[in-house]
């Protein structure tokens, strides 16, 4: 972190400002990225000062987000997480039916408690349907399960750091107070709008995609010139060079073929005798 802190005073580190703007700038412009070729950020902060902000910027952006406690296999072991999900939605299907008031109040009580254990912990993850592209982490060093996850899958990770962490665990680092609320909403705020325009940037790619397909099924349509005529009716000529090339030659006379002459017939040998000579 010595790259990231301006000085010290009081023993006090004071982190360089300039630091902290070319990294929010870098995030943004990935996150813009992320977004656009259709993937999502799952926001990362379970510390208290963290909490309402992750829940309200991710709600405005409409991301998945962890801000009560990370399970240990969110991302590794998506599957039992997911079926976690299956059986949160088969709870509340039983309290809309209406069969829960037939259980006795014990069922009720251990009912109830199941569903508040299950949305405490997965309620923001709840619309995630596959891997993030990117994950968004507030203080890298209380989230290091987090962390430790994404690196062993590949996910990049954009972390808010302190002085007390390491940035050597972040994909993109951007150095800040990870402990004021005030600095937290500031940089989610920022990063919420990069992430609202990576998704207009997506609906701009899927309008030139629909207008490409009007493009081709335009050009798959057959021509006036191929359609096929009524029947009874000759079809018509292309050009206007055919019909006057028709018309000289029915003005045209016909010519009678000249004869070939018969070849002429050889004259008889007379033979000659020996004696008239002498």
């Amino acid at each position: 972190m010595e790259t990231y802190i301006f000085g010290k005073r009081n023993l006090i580190h004071i982190i360089d400002i300039r630091e902290t703007v070319k990294g929010l700038l870098r995030a943004k412009k990935y996150l813009a990225q992320v977004i656009a070729r259709g993937e999502d950020v799952l926001f990362v902060g379970t510390k208290r000062q963290a909490r309402h902000s992750i829940f309200e910027q991710s709600e405005r952006c409409g991301m998945p987000y962890v801000n009560n406690r990370w399970l240990g296999g969110t991302l590794t072991n998506f599957r039992t997480i997911r079926s976690r999900l299956t059986r949160l939605e088969e709870l509340e299907a039983v309290e809309a039916d209406g069969r829960l008031q037939e259980y006795s109040k014990k069922a009720i009580s251990m009912h109830n408690r199941e569903i508040r254990k299950i949305k405490s912990n997965l309620e923001g993850i709840r619309r995630m349907n596959k891997m993030p592209g990117a994950l968004l982490i507030i203080d890298s060093r209380r989230e290091h399960l987090a962390v430790r996850e994404a690196k062993k899958l590949g996910i990049p990770t954009i972390c808010l750091i302190d002085t007390d962490s390491d940035p050597d665990f972040a994909d993109i680092p951007i150095p800040g107070n990870d402990d004021s609320m005030r600095s937290i909403e500031v940089i989610l705020m920022h990063l919420t709008d990069a992430i609202e325009e990576g998704k207009k940037g997506r609906r701009v790619e899927a309008k030139d995609d629909g207008k490409s397909g009007d493009i081709k099924r335009r050009s798959q349509r057959p021509t006036t010139g191929s359609a096929e005529e009524p029947a009874g009716q000759t079809p018509a000529m292309a050009d206007t060079g055919s019909e006057s090339n028709v018309a000289v030659l029915e003005a045209k006379p016909e010519t009678a073929p000249t004869p070939t002459p018969a070849p002429a017939p050889e004259e008889p040998k007379v033979p000659t005798d020996s004696s008239d000579s002498v």
